[in-house]
């Protein structure tokens, strides 16, 4: 009798053992939101420029993103999953334009801690009106990711 309870005691505890092994422990530190990374250029040097001030939210809901920031480099424009574009008013230096972006969503594996994310990728951005201040925009990654890397230049 003695050795079945021994025997049982030293699987139980074995399997205990195991069980506290086998989880991972950490956290998610990795960044689990995609946006498009926005980088300015003057248009006509075709350099890197940031904007005095910037002022960017979503208009079709409240979200503000940068409220007369100064000297923004990149801008980062947060894409709603749920939808399959996303609009933006966007003023540099006092100046107003209006652009949405169309994207497809596709959940993509980020870590066993942090678990699925969605990526976008980008099919095009449009102005509502023809542009004001922002002259022409370039793409140079059309997968919007959570790492760190420019998606669109903005000539302005």
């Amino acid at each position: 009798m003695r050795k079945v309870f021994t025997g049982s005691l030293l699987i139980l505890v074995s399997g205990f053992i195991l069980f506290i092994l086998s989880c991972t422990q950490g956290s998610c530190f990795e960044e689990t939101k995609s946006s498009i990374k926005a980088t300015f250029y003057n248009d006509i040097t075709h350099k890197p420029a940031a904007p005095d001030t910037l002022s960017l939210h979503g208009l079709n809901n409240d979200s503000l993103i940068y409220d007369r920031s100064l000297k923004v480099q990149p801008a980062i424009f947060q894409l709603k999953a749920s939808d399959l574009s996303s609009s933006f008013v966007i003023t540099i230096n006092g100046i107003s334009d209006t652009l949405t972006a169309y994207y497809s969503n596709y959940p993509h594996f980020i870590s066993k801690e942090c678990g699925y994310t969605f990526y976008q990728h980008l099919d095009t951005i449009m102005p509502y009106t023809h542009f004001h201040i922002i002259k022409s925009i370039e793409y140079t990654n059309k997968t919007i990711s959570n790492l760190n890397g420019e998606n669109i230049k903005i000539f302005y």
